[in-house]
């Protein structure tokens, strides 16, 4: 979709006049006026803010929930969330910095978020958000007092400043109300009852779910730099998940998804059927097929399961606010201009790109939480680590932004991943792939390597005082015969492992390459992400048998199943 918009590079604040030629939205001027009244009486206290910004996200999300053929919800919820902020001291020493050994310090203003009146009254929203800053103020003068008082400068080894001096900028999407954005819910009521009704024709399918999501999101960012920004934001998710009874009683579940920009570019419900009525088919596959032993040796990972493992073993460990933290491992700190991949792999993080191979990327945006201009950032060239991914949060000798600061609304910013793409230069084809698979098991003795093919997701925990280790969870794997035997399905699988020994047992990347669309979770919350990366051959993997849930096999049919398998006509009885 094709967006409208105004950009201007300025200097100091800016006049609300400024935008009387870029359309009339009132809550901006709202929350500019409200945030100079605050930094002008904030100037005669005694510790006066050097830095003030709001964040506003005003959204709305539509959910449409079908379970075996019958509606479960269909909703619609707006809301605003106004997310302040307050620097006390100076760009080198404020009142975020953290102070060694101490816990409770750092910038918490995600803490004083503020939900604002959904209708454009003036009054009522700068009393909101007066309510918010008055608080945050009296926080930030005990944490900045607190630095103070640790005589915490600057200068000293191994402390780079707090705060980055970033251009301010100006930029104004075209007006759009949220309130008014039109979904055809009933029609998409209508399609997910009977997508989801594919499930009710067997009594083994326990779980049978279609669910739609529909995000839209006019963002404000408003700084005493001179910043103000708008930006609109659409995200539709369709969820299709089902789990079958497999044997001893043990839940074995599948899912599906489609993420678009528009409900219109999303798949037509024909298609949508279609796939449904193939995930039914291969969860019966599952239902049958045998559960996995833990295993040690090489495998073949698809574009989608590349995609979450490097985003869950390297993108985490890029994400540069990690460097200043005491308690996160760190694992590239000292890594810069070092060799940390394969010499043929390049990583990128793209925020800019806002489609790849007709997929709408939900990783794209202009301008990141903080106010700063996204940026295309080569974070390894050649094998060779370049940069971290940055936020206005500096570390040694990296004293800037690259436009990576982000944040769910009502959260405190960090740096975050956006659309995360792997590149390669040494690419083999399927067959060649499936070839050095079998080689490499031949020489670790090993009767079958395993192929990942579809995944839901997966996390890592990069805490030093915690196992540096990640676990990637798929859904479709399939062991490789060395002797020749058909590729076979299994279940109950999970990848696992250390970061550093991962990174050695890259072997090679095909020359098919996949997307994969999703939402990571971490300290600044939820945040839409895209992964672009093609398929790899790993030396070595480890896995471990997946955590499953045991169903208590029903003692009756369920009802609607009994009619159908008895074929009467027989109508249910309603209380």
């Amino acid at each position: 979709m094709k967006i409208s918009s105004i950009n201007i590079l300025i200097g100091g604040l800016i006049a609300i006049s400024s935008f009387s030629a870029l359309g009339q939205d009132s809550l901006l001027y709202i929350l500019q006026d409200e945030l100079n009244r605050e930094y002008e009486a904030l100037k005669k206290q005694d510790q006066v803010p050097y830095y003030m910004h709001l964040r506003v996200s005003d959204a709305v999300n539509y959910s449409v929930t079908a379970s075996f053929g019958s509606l479960v919800t269909s909703s619609r919820q707006r809301q605003r969330i106004c997310t302040p902020q307050i620097r006390l001291g100076n760009y080198d020493r404020d009142n975020t910095r953290q102070i060694p050994g101490v816990f409770g310090y750092g910038d918490y203003s995600g803490d004083y978020a503020q939900n604002l009146p959904l209708d454009n009254n003036g009054k009522a929203i700068a009393q909101m958000i007066w309510q918010s800053n008055n608080e945050l103020y009296k926080t930030v003068q005990k944490q900045y007092k607190q630095v103070i008082n640790n005589d915490i400068k600057p200068d000293d080894k191994n402390l780079s400043p707090d705060f980055s001096r970033e251009t301010p900028r100006v930029h104004y999407d075209s007006l759009m109300n949220p309130a008014t954005y039109d979904i055809n819910l009933t029609q998409w009521e209508d399609n997910l009852r009977e997508i989801s009704g594919l499930f009710k024709h067997d009594e083994d399918i326990i779980v049978g779910i279609a669910n739609l999501q529909v995000n839209v999101e006019r963002r404000y960012f408003v700084s005493t730099e001179g910043s103000s920004i708008i930006q609109n934001f659409y995200r539709c998710d369709l969820h299709i998940s089902a789990s079958i009874k497999a044997d001893g009683g043990k839940e074995v579940p599948i899912y599906l998804s489609y993420e678009a920009f528009q409900p219109k570019d999303l798949p037509d419900k024909d298609t949508l059927i279609e796939a449904t009525i193939g995930l039914v088919k291969k969860l019966k596959l599952l239902q049958k097929a045998p559960l996995a032993e833990p295993y040690t040796g090489p495998a073949i990972f698809s574009p989608k399961v590349t995609g979450v493992f490097f985003h869950e073993i390297f993108g985490h460990r890029i994400e540069g606010h990690r460097l200043k933290s005491e308690s996160d491992g760190q694992t590239f700190k000292n890594k810069l201009n070092e060799r940390v991949l394969p010499r043929y792999i390049n990583v990128i993080s793209d925020p800019i790109l806002q489609q790849y191979a007709d997929q709408d990327l939900f990783g794209h945006y202009k301008y990141d939480d903080q106010g700063v201009k996204a940026e295309k950032v080569f974070v390894v060239e050649e094998g060779i680590l370049k940069t971290f991914l940055m936020s206005r949060r500096p570390i040694l000798n990296i004293e800037n932004s690259n436009g990576h600061g982000r944040a769910e609304p009502g959260q405190s910013i960090v740096s975050r991943q956006s659309n995360l793409i792997v590149q390669s230069s040494k690419q083999l084809d399927g067959d060649k792939m499936k070839k050095m698979l079998i080689k490499e098991c031949k020489r670790q003795n090993k009767p079958y390597g395993y192929y990942f093919k579809e995944v839901t997701g997966g996390f890592t925990t990069t805490d030093r005082y915690m196992p540096n280790a990640f676990n990637i969870m798929p859904t479709e794997v399939y062991r490789i015969y060395v002797d020749g035997r058909p590729d076979e399905l299994v279940r109950g699988v999970d990848l696992i492992g250390t970061p550093l020994a991962m990174f050695s047992e890259i072997e090679a990347t095909g020359n098919e390459t996949g997307v994969f669309v999703g939402y990571c979770g971490a300290e600044s919350g939820n945040v839409p992400v895209t992964t672009i990366a093609p398929s790899i051959f790993v030396n070595q993997i480890e896995t471990q048998r997946k955590p499953e849930s045991e169903v208590t096999l029903p003692l009756l049919k369920s009802p609607e199943l009994e009619m159908m398998l008895n074929k009467t006509n027989r109508p249910l009885k309603n209380d």
